[in-house]
């Protein structure tokens, strides 16, 4: 378990689906610029037509447009099941936060509004989504499903998780990743989102709970969430400071620059062992740092959408 300095401080957290759609509207903008327009070319609405359907809804007026055959989606037309997964133990609402502001989160925060975004996004794609909240214990769990009423359910419950401190929480991975392996009886695409701060066993424990979601089909995606300038870099000036294991309570004193450089050299091994350890296991490891935008995530959802098969 890495040290971080102790932070926890509640604010207003009332703003999560506003800043979502935000996220996302801005994402589907980016992304008709880039090299990944087609994935958006029929982002909501449509899909395209296959040959030997029924022409029923066929959106003859796109076809004069386009000159292609496009059928209208409909609300309950689901392509895809995804469960989004948040590890909320104490370790996760570091650092400091006062507000919930999109260009100041801390990994809880962070790890919510990408949920939320993930959320309108597949709202968009008509596709279901579940949500799975745990620490030492199974806080929320529901299943995969595609009405508004669920999705604001979802969203109500994120700003939950982001507005409630905890103290002294830890991570109980290999128990409810096994339990949500048994919940989900149809193949499903699932986002971890966790900080990874595990001791050893845990850790192994983690990838064996990680293993019953891929016996069982399904597509796992690890978003390893830090603050990349304090938990990777050791990014603090060189005063004396106390930093407290906020799951364990445990503390020390000392000047950050006499520990930089081995620190680094630790933590960027371990993170190493974690890609392997995921490569191994054919789990995709996707790093994210807390100070960066949300386009890795929606990114990869359309990346292995795509690849969903």
């Amino acid at each position: 378990m890495m040290l971080q300095q102790e932070v926890h401080k509640a604010g207003n957290f009332s703003n999560l689906d506003l800043l979502a759609k935000q996220v996302v509207e801005g994402f589907i903008s980016g992304m008709h610029k880039s090299p990944f327009h087609g994935f958006s070319a029929e982002f909501a609405e449509h899909k395209i037509y296959n040959k030997g359907e029924s022409t029923k809804h066929i959106d003859w007026k796109l076809f004069a447009k386009t000159d292609k055959l496009y059928t209208k989606r409909y609300e309950e037309e689901t392509n895809l099941r995804c469960h989004i997964i948040i590890d909320n133990s104490a370790s996760m609402h570091f650092p400091l936060v006062n507000d919930f502001l999109r260009n100041s989160l801390n990994k809880i925060g962070f790890s919510a509004l990408a949920a939320a975004a993930l959320v309108q996004l597949l709202k968009k794609q008509r596709d279901a989504v579940g949500l799975s909240v745990y620490n030492e214990a199974y806080e929320y769990y529901a299943p995969e499903k595609g009405s508004e009423r669920h999705h604001q359910m979802l969203l109500s419950q994120l700003e939950g998780v982001i507005a409630t401190p905890l103290k002294n929480k830890k991570t109980d991975s290999y128990t409810f990743l096994h339990q949500i392996a048994e919940k989900l009886k149809r193949r499903s695409l699932v986002f971890l989102f966790t900080d990874m701060f595990q001791e050893d066993k845990e850790e192994a424990e983690l990838f064996e709970a990680l293993k019953h979601l891929k016996y069982n089909k399904h597509e796992v995606v690890l978003f390893h969430v830090m603050d990349k300038a304090r938990e990777v870099d050791f990014d603090f000036n060189n005063t004396p400071k106390r930093f407290l294991d906020i799951e364990t309570a445990a503390h020390i004193d000392l000047y950050a620059d006499n520990f930089k450089e081995n620190y680094r050299a630790e933590v960027l091994k371990y993170v190493n062992n974690l890609k392997l350890q995921c490569a191994k296991y054919k789990i995709k490891y996707v790093g994210v740092d807390i100070q960066e935008n949300f386009e890795k995530i929606l990114l990869t959802y359309l990346v292995e959408r795509q690849n969903f098969a």
